[in-house]
């Protein structure tokens, strides 16, 4: 990135946002204060109209606060430096070298969209939860926010004498959102996720407008009293799995429409560009040097339908920008490899046959899963035997004895790692199982771990500490000598210094 700073495109002196975040800003005040604003009107109509003061600076407050956030925002690029300062009271400024810049996203609401305009979050790697922390640009014209976020991951760029300016490549299209994909969002867990959300809107509004004192807890009692058990639970469980699937599916539809992956490159590199979304669009640019790997996650219900999802490992980025690394939605298991295949540029670290780690391993699979369903069933046994429990708890219960079976078998079938292509391949999980690809000059360290139990088994957890993704990838329950094999043959440099190469000595 030498030379950013000094670029004309960039904005060297502080500016402020576009004026047209007058409008936008007042009302997501508003919006921000709604549950306040409520208040206010239940209390000044309970008063008899005496609080129309309070209405009237319910609504100037707000909208003084947005009004004020437009002015005391700037931001600029200078000094090799992305910058950005809001508050008036109290100033909050951030800064952020630009060879920091991980990714770039571009964010658009339905009002946003409406008035031209965008969001840029530059995506740094910091550690922090605060999202006072966040590097938000909100909000710029759309074309000039494209031509920052070109500016801050540049694909084009100089020759390497760095006098000459090097045309942009044209863009590779890699994926376009198939609507048959729609098929795979009722097996994902965002259906639940969305039902909670919902429900607790629901019951926050109830409460707010006092819903719950209305309640005659006895009525309902007394029409419950007569709805049969057998009917009423099978009815519910219906209702519950298509309210579930249908805001699934509504979610994946709002998320993942027009999901387009393409790429670009050039002699000295590239960046994946991914853009979806139906109401809120999010665009979003990769840097290929920051893309280190790929994980490859098939949770039991994708894979079960023969689906998955792919995102990548990209130095820099932690959990809380997970989304940013998306490349994939959940979609058939042959797109989701091939498109992890492609930015890998080899299929071997997701088609090779892993090495097995062992009969000790999976004993400790069915161990770890086992224990539990049977402490559950011992339990369950004394209740019944000790107190008027009904018999058919314990029913119940032993059901969990062969799901922990069919879920111990699964997990061993899926544990196993290789080296390959350059990659370090890790699988593991059942309910969540993933595999991941790592690029052996993205390990930066590894660790050996064990418990307790796992020397007993002469087991360890090998794992490849990377800058990017979940910030290691993981070879659980290896046998030590496979891990040092694995690591040797990944880092012999890294770690043959700590071996003890030397001859054992015997006395005579």
């Amino acid at each position: 990135m030498t030379g950013l700073g000094t670029d004309r495109s960039l904005p060297d002196e502080w500016q402020r946002l576009d004026p047209r975040m007058l409008l936008v800003h007042p009302v997501k005040e508003l919006i921000r204060f709604l549950p306040v604003l409520v208040g206010l009107f239940i209390a000044g109509t309970a008063s008899g109209g005496s609080g129309d003061w309070w209405h009237f600076l319910g609504i100037v407050v707000p909208i003084s606060l947005g009004v004020m956030r437009y002015f005391t925002t700037y931001f600029r690029i200078a000094d090799q430096r992305v910058e950005l300062r809001r508050g008036l009271v109290n100033r909050h400024v951030l800064s952020t070298p630009l060879d920091r810049v991980r990714t770039v996203d571009i964010t658009a609401s339905p009002i946003h969209r409406l008035l031209g305009l965008t969001t840029v979050r530059v995506g740094t790697g910091t550690a922090s939860n605060d999202d006072e922390d966040r590097l938000d640009l909100d909000g710029l014209a759309t074309d000039r926010a494209r031509q920052l976020r070109a500016d801050l991951l540049p694909v084009g760029g100089t020759d390497p004498a760095g006098t000459t300016e090097q045309p942009r490549p044209a863009d590779r299209t890699v994926l376009v959102f198939d609507p048959a994909w729609v098929r795979f969002a009722p097996l994902t867990s965002s259906g639940l996720v969305i039902a909670a959300a919902t429900l607790g809107v629901i019951t926050q509004a109830v409460n707010t407008f006092g819903g719950f004192d209305r309640l005659d807890p006895q009525r309902f009692a007394d029409d419950a009293s007569g709805w049969s058990v057998w009917a009423a639970v099978p009815l519910g469980l219906i209702a519950l799995v298509l309210v579930v699937a249908a805001l699934s599916i509504g979610g994946y539809v709002l998320t993942n429409w027009g999901f387009t992956l393409t790429h670009t490159g050039s002699a000295r590199g590239g960046a994946w560009h991914l853009r979806r979304g139906l109401l809120t669009t999010r665009e979003t640019t990769l840097d290929d040097e920051r893309v280190r790997g790929v994980s490859v996650g098939e949770p039991l219900g994708l894979r079960l339908a023969g689906g998955g999802r792919t995102s990548a490992i990209v130095t820099g980025l932690d959990r809380r920008q997970a989304a940013s690394s998306l490349l994939v939605p959940p979609a058939p298991r042959s797109v989701v490899v091939g498109v992890a295949g492609a930015v890998l540029g080899t299929d071997s670290p997701l088609t090779t046959p892993l090495v097995d780690h062992g009969p000790r391993a999976r004993t400790r699979r069915f161990t770890r899963a086992l224990t539990p369903a049977v402490a559950a069933l011992a339990a369950a046994l004394l209740l019944v035997l000790l107190t008027e429990t009904p018999t058919w708890l314990l029913a119940v219960v032993a059901l969990g004895v062969p799901v922990a079976l069919a879920l111990a078998a699964d997990r061993a079938r899926a544990l196993g790692h290789a080296l390959v292509d350059g990659h370090v391949v890790a699988r593991s999980g059942s309910l969540d199982r993933r595999r991941e690809a790592l690029e052996v000059g993205g390990v930066i360290g590894w660790n050996f771990r064990s418990t307790w139990f796992q020397r007993r088994a002469g087991l360890l957890s090998l794992v490849a500490t990377t800058a990017g993704g979940r910030q290691a990838v993981t070879v659980p329950d290896v046998p030590e000598d496979a891990a040092l094999t694995l690591a040797l043959a990944a880092h012999p440099e890294l770690l043959g210094q700590f071996l003890d190469t030397e001859p054992v000595r015997t006395s005579p």
